[in-house]
């Protein structure tokens, strides 16, 4: 199982980096694959400690997504940092590393856990906009046909069911994908409504 989380890691400055990522759970532990290249694996491949936060503000997978990394985060003892609006973060290490030209794969242990709110779930908005922010993370890999095909989709939740943090994550994301030149002029989601 793949579950949308995401990890913060510490650059060489000592800042901390935000990066929306796919974490498989399997029955040997947490398995994170990041995509070559990027600052998540640069890192990761320093041995920049890390953590794993689960979000109910989609904000921040769409906000990452379209350039807006700065996240407030929170210092841990260990040298790792948190997602300060995490509802939960997951304290991990890494056991091991397989390297690969494309998604090196890194095992991680859950050291703690700490739960800093209830987490209500996710409604149909929210879990449309983290789709559409994991499309606009692969335009360059996916057709346009198959991109305007899943915004349509996806746009009915959005119409249908979204709140302000969840129409202004919509919007960031739409200005993406009308900015990408084999998208520009072909998007035809109407944007939510107040």
């Amino acid at each position: 199982m793949i579950r949308e989380m995401v990890v913060v890691t510490t650059s060489a400055d000592g800042q901390p980096h935000v990066a929306p990522m796919g974490v498989t759970e399997g029955p040997d532990g947490w398995l994170l694959q990041p995509f070559r290249p990027s600052s998540t694996l640069t890192n990761l491949e320093r041995g920049s400690p890390l953590t794993v936060n689960a979000v109910d503000d989609v904000r921040v997978f769409a906000g990452c997504i379209t350039g807006r990394r700065d996240w407030p985060c929170v210092a841990l003892a260990d040298g790792s940092s948190r997602l300060e609006a995490a509802v939960t973060h997951w304290q991990v290490s890494v056991t091991r590393r397989e390297d690969d030209p494309v998604r090196p794969r890194f095992w991680l242990e859950v050291r703690e856990t700490v739960v800093q709110r209830p987490f209500a779930g996710f409604n149909r908005a929210q879990a449309a906009v983290v789709e559409a922010a994991i499309l606009a993370s692969r335009l360059d890999r996916l057709s346009p046909t198959k991109i305007l095909a899943e915004l349509a989709w996806l746009g009915i939740a959005i119409e249908k069911t979204a709140g302000p943090s969840e129409r202004e994550a919509w919007g960031w994301l739409m200005d993406r994908f009308r900015a990408h030149p084999e998208l520009a002029g072909q998007i035809d989601v109407p944007e939510p409504g107040p």
